[in-house]
């Protein structure tokens, strides 16, 4: 099997130039975590939260007995293995075990159902899932089905019901391996570990990373931004399986021998505050959504936020009301930033000493930014353009998806974004919004057309309109309008019974947060509906 896979952008590009990154031709993603064992941190603590805490030694030897496990079940150089998995200390070991052995992990978001469970393990050709004992239900025949599946380790309790024969329960399983691990021979442009869209637009496409895309994209962002030392303790509310979470939890603090603090389960505000009060985190990562909620929640003005040094946001545009919001509750300016799972994390940020509200931010270091206009004419200052990004943590390709990766990586490593941004005189960057009907809802990519067709299936509804909308706060937000094939229903216990259809048949953050009904939409000349005049509804 062939996992090398060409760089698109050679180690003497520009970007890596800038910020003086090199690494030798045979490299391993694992020496993000195992370099602490000769640098003086293996005594430091790794991770910390409700799950437990562990060195950055005993994480290193529980990462060698993952990396022996997964040999011993015979796979090859280049398989993958799912990751389905909570955020707890088993994620980064079987991540990085699976890493150093030259296997590759796919981050799997445990919100997935099983018939897009299904699909990944299909498209992955994955022998092998790592999943939490309260996720081995999921793996159950529908999931299964058609895929090459053969093996379910299941960690953190004990198994229930699923439709995989050979099944290993990791706590008895790993004990007999040993705690030491020389990593694979891999090259720095070999296959590290993929990552899924949200699969808006159709198939999910596969994101594939390489073995040197963690490093570049700490030496680039993190050392720019964050400035992160071995005293610092991280912790990130969005899960490691987003590109987001995945950097802020495990390549940075990692890289510099700080610590993770890990917090499984729903990141409930109340959860949230406990966890910072019992775990005092110097530096936070959120999203505009979860600061609005944070910021108005009960208990958060009682809740000792004095540990924080810095917090951080990205994938949504940040309102004022929510900048200021938590400035008046913790005292800190919230630094904002953009980034994509295609880049792996971001590479368009505000600073602490230097940011603009409601700015995507500036170039970060290592990444060179163009704005074309749809010719491909590159646009100057004050003009509107489609934002280009290019640097090398940049995906080379979308895994069996010639189609999709040539509409997005194009020549020379540059990655069309499809985002509409204007850059001002002193380069900070403003969204204007997508090239394509694509919005972001909580963070994530969602195509109101999928939804639409969605709740048209349901057998109540007669026909309907889905959009997104702009909230006051400038986040976005999903509504849908509705004819019903009855009269005389109750609109409240409708709404929810529509809203948990496209909760169970799409995933749940697709659902319409808004629902409208009406007894005949507007339409068109033509016969289409209009939505011009649905949207002024």
């Amino acid at each position: 099997m062939m996992t090398e896979i060409t760089d698109q952008v050679p180690q003497d590009a520009p970007g890596a130039r800038e910020i003086g990154f090199a690494l030798p031709g045979r490299y391993n993603a694992s020496r993000i975590l195992f370099d602490n064992l000769d640098n003086g941190n293996a005594d430091r603590i790794a991770l910390t939260g409700p799950a437990g805490t562990q060195t950055y030694r005993e994480l290193c030897a529980e990462a060698a007995r993952w990396g022996h496990g997964f040999e011993s079940l015979g796979l090859r150089r280049g398989d993958r293995i799912l990751l389905f998995l909570d955020d707890t200390p088993a994620y980064p070991a079987a991540f990085f075990g699976a890493v150093r052995a030259g296997f590759v992990p796919l981050l799997i978001n445990t919100l997935t159902p099983p018939d897009l469970l299904q699909f990944y393990l299909s498209d992955a050709g994955a022998q092998v899932a790592v999943c939490d004992a309260e996720f081995s239900s999921r793996f159950n025949a529908e999931a299964c089905q058609d895929t090459p599946l053969r093996t379910l380790i299941v960690v953190n309790g004990a198994t229930g019901d699923h439709a995989v024969a050979d099944v290993r329960i990791s706590g008895e399983w790993l004990e007999e391996f040993a705690t030491a691990l020389d990593a694979a021979d891999t090259l720095r442009g070999e296959m590290a570990f993929w990552m899924y869209s949200s699969g808006s637009t159709g198939r999910p496409k596969g994101i594939v990373h390489l073995q040197h895309d963690m490093a570049y994209s700490e030496r680039a962002f993190a050392r720019s931004v964050l400035n992160l030392t071995p005293d610092d303790i991280c912790f990130s509310v969005p899960k490691i399986f987003f590109a987001y979470g995945f950097g802020n939890s495990i390549t940075f603090p990692f890289s510099v021998g700080a610590a993770t603090l890990l917090l499984p389960g729903q990141p409930k505000p109340a959860a949230i505050f406990a966890t910072i009060e019992q775990y005092r985190p110097t530096v936070f990562f959120g999203l505009p959504t979860l600061y609005t909620t944070l910021t108005k929640a009960e208990g958060a003005a009682r809740c000792d936020f004095s540990s924080l040094r810095m917090a951080l946001s990205a994938a949504e545009v940040l309102s004022a009301d929510v900048f200021n919001g938590w400035k008046q509750l913790t005292k800190l300016e919230i630094v904002e930033g953009l980034g994509s799972t295609e880049v792996l994390h971001v590479y368009l940020s505000n600073r602490t000493d230097k940011k603009k509200l409601g700015a995507a931010g500036l170039r970060v270091p290592g990444y060179e930014i163009m704005l074309r206009d749809k010719d491909g004419r590159e646009v100057g200052d004050g003009e509107e353009g489609i934002l280009w990004v290019r640097g090398d943590s940049a995906t080379p390709l979308y895994w069996n998806r010639p189609d999709k990766t040539a509409e997005t990586v194009r020549e020379d490593g540059w990655i069309y974004t499809g985002d509409r941004f204007v850059r001002d005189r002193d380069g900070f960057h403003f969204f204007r919004g997508r090239a394509d009907d694509l919005v972001k809802i909580s963070g994530q990519w969602v195509y109101p057309l999928e939804v639409e067709l969605c709740l048209a299936d349901h057998p109540d509804v007669r026909e309907c309109a889905v959009y997104a909308a702009e909230l006051p706060d400038r986040r976005m937000t999903l509504k849908a309008v509705v004819v019903m094939n009855c009269a005389g229903f109750d609109t409240g216990e409708t709404t929810r019974r529509l809203q948990d259809y496209v909760k169970a048949k799409l995933l749940p953050y697709k659902y319409p947060r808004e629902v409208k009904f009406i007894d005949e939409l507007p339409k068109t000349g033509t016969g289409k509906i209009d939505r011009q005049a649905v949207m002024r509804m």
